[in-house]
């Protein structure tokens, strides 16, 4: 059996090609990171485990600071009558990453799920929304925000390409 090191760097590795110093780091600064923000009574940004029921590590699921220019989506300017606006502004965003063998499983749909229910709670975070960007060619991750029913926004700027999508879901719930 891997170690939980061994585990998150043939993890990356198969996500993204982080070679295993680069992991050792991450991992390092991952962790005080949460134990700072917990300590401070911060939101709990940073990276989950999202492993089966055998322990196997299959992905990573979380919440991050997402500071974009949403003013320019429709959504924002439209829907919640404000102006056009392309100065960048924080919303909190969700994020999810499976190692290819795990992909199109249903994972994602549901660690995100999870992490939603959580987040719109009152006695959580109580968030007003989440957001979670993606490239246009990332089909995939579309999907999962559709699945969460999320209201997709194509931007019309390629740039800055981890918002070219965007899906945004409001908390409906009475407070």
């Amino acid at each position: 059996m891997l170690s939980d090191f061994d585990a998150m760097h043939v993890l990356t590795t198969a996500i993204d090609g982080m070679p295993r110093a680069e992991c050792e780091r991450w991992l390092n600064w991952l962790v005080l990171n949460n134990d700072e923000l917990e300590r401070l009574h911060q939101p709990p940004y940073g990276e989950r485990a999202l492993t089966l029921k055998d322990g196997t590590l299959v992905g990573l699921v979380g919440y991050v600071p997402s500071i974009g220019p949403f003013g320019q989506l429709s959504y924002f300017s439209a829907r919640l009558n404000l102006p056009v606006d392309r100065r960048y502004r924080p919303e909190v965003g969700l994020f999810w990453a499976l190692s290819p063998d795990h992909r199109g499983q249903g994972y994602a749909t549901e660690a995100a799920r999870g992490m939603i229910a959580w987040a719109f709670q009152p006695e959580n975070l109580n968030l007003r929304r989440i957001i979670a960007t993606t490239e246009y060619d990332n089909k995939a991750s579309q999907a999962v925000m559709r699945r969460l029913g999320m209201v997709i926004e194509r931007n019309s700027d390629a740039d800055p390409f981890w918002f070219q999508v965007v899906g945004i879901l409001e908390n409906t719930m009475d407070n």
